[in-house]
């Protein structure tokens, strides 16, 4: 059986590489939260909420040709006892408008079983809100 720490590298392996996405490892139960005060910080309480709340209308926002994806792994800190994985990691992706969006992100994730069943996310809101206001998706 793969570990919490492994099972996260391989989603963001999977998700950097234009493989796999991220959402894979998420259990439908999962609660999210954004901190800060960016145009979507606060707490989803489902993956289906944080999706089409936040990921889809994200993703809508990056060329199919250079989308979003994780560039750098800066590091990946797992707690065992507490089912814990942190990963801080550096993201880009070009936009729609032809501009290329990069931002840092810390995530804190708890796992049972496999999947993510807790996440709280940290990243430069300011970077964040000029893409959400600027960059509109297609309707």
């Amino acid at each position: 059986m793969k570990s919490n720490r492994q099972i996260v590298a391989d989603a963001f392996a999977a998700w950097a590489a234009g493989t796999g996405y991220i959402t894979g490892i998420f259990a439908p139960h999962m609660r999210w939260e954004i901190v800060g005060r960016s145009a979507v910080s606060k707490t989803y309480d489902s993956t289906e909420q944080f999706i089409e709340e936040v990921l889809r209308p994200f993703g809508a926002r990056f060329s199919a040709e250079a989308p979003f994806r994780p560039v750098n792994i800066r590091a990946i800190y797992a707690d065992d006892e507490q089912h814990a994985v942190a990963v801080v990691w550096d993201g880009e992706g070009t936009t729609i408008a032809g501009t290329l969006y990069r931002n840092t992100y810390a995530w804190l994730m708890t796992l049972a079983d496999g999947k993510v069943v807790a996440g709280t996310a940290f990243y430069d809101s300011i970077a964040f809100n000029e893409l959400w206001q600027t960059v509109h998706r297609p309707s």
